[in-house]
């Protein structure tokens, strides 16, 4: 039992990664229709901004956040002002090809940067952690799901309480409609899309700490972003955050599952997944019409 226990601490704790990561793919999906292929990419970029100012300047990774997320909204914005907002009324593919671009570009940008070696965020305090009983609650973990949480609510507010929300998810809802009351589509499109590379950054710094990255680190991340908006439904910030702590649970299960070992639970995930789509498309939680 407190095994068991163990392992459904630390899946909730991976799912706060994984919402993290999420967030910011389901709103740009959601909103802009656009499957952002270098979302993986804007990821690493945060986790590498971490990495800079941690072993260069000696800035705690989580004090480096903020950092990341305002160079990320910032990246985030010019690409899609400058170069994604001139396709965004073509087919999906068009988008698809153009973001499976951008990503080749900041890959082999970070690779002639950094080079292809490992680096890791490894403060003081990593390793420790919070014992209650038999079970152990790392810190850095904690503190992950806390930030995830904590951008989820963010994103929340932002889109129910404040008026460039209701201008996003009006833009969502009807973009023509939107354009008729007087709302600025390509300052829209582009804030919609620094957003979601906002919180990418901010997920690259928890995910410094919690591996080691390399320029090509990101691919997998996008991959799992899709899992996680596929599984809790696309439109809505809880249903994001249910895809993802329940993609983190089937993963750390998937690890102790009898004859079966880490290589075996991206595997189980993503067969959960082909089970979600096959008996219930619209995810856990539905999906926004």
């Amino acid at each position: 039992m407190s095994q068991l226990l163990q392992q459904l601490v630390l899946g909730l704790l991976l799912g706060g990664v994984y919402v993290s990561v999420a967030l910011g793919f389901s709103l740009v999906w959601g909103i802009l229709n656009i499957v952002n292929l270098a979302h993986g990419a804007f990821v690493i970029i945060g986790a590498y901004i971490t990495w800079v100012l941690f072993s260069r300047l000696g800035v705690d990774p989580f004090l480096s956040l903020p950092v990341d997320a305002l160079v990320l909204f910032a990246l985030g914005y010019g690409l899609q002002r400058g170069l994604i907002n001139r396709v965004i009324r073509a087919p999906l593919l068009f988008t698809f090809l153009l973001t499976f671009g951008i990503n080749l570009v900041i890959v082999s940008l970070l690779l002639l940067i950094f080079s292809p070696d490992f680096r890791s965020v490894t403060p003081r305090y990593s390793g420790s952690g919070l014992s209650l009983g038999s079970v152990t609650i790392p810190y850095i973990g904690l503190a992950r799901l806390g930030i995830a949480m904590l951008l989820a609510l963010v994103l929340w507010f932002v889109l129910n309480r404040t008026r460039i929300g209701a201008g996003i998810q009006a833009v969502g809802a009807d973009r023509d409609a939107a354009q008729l009351v007087g709302i600025d589509l390509r300052h829209v499109y582009a804030l919609t899309f620094a957003i979601g590379a906002a919180f990418a950054g901010v997920a690259g710094g928890l995910i410094g700490l919690q591996q080691s990255i390399t320029p090509t680190a990101g691919d997998p991340f996008t991959l799992q972003s899709f899992a996680v908006v596929i599984l809790g439904g696309l439109g809505r910030v809880s249903a994001t955050i249910a895809g993802g702590l329940l993609f983190g649970l089937i993963q750390v299960l998937g690890l102790n599952a009898p004859g079966l070992g880490a290589g075996y639970s991206n595997a189980i995930a993503f067969a959960v997944l082909v089970v979600v789509l096959a008996f219930r498309p619209q995810g856990l939680l539905g999906r926004l019409a």
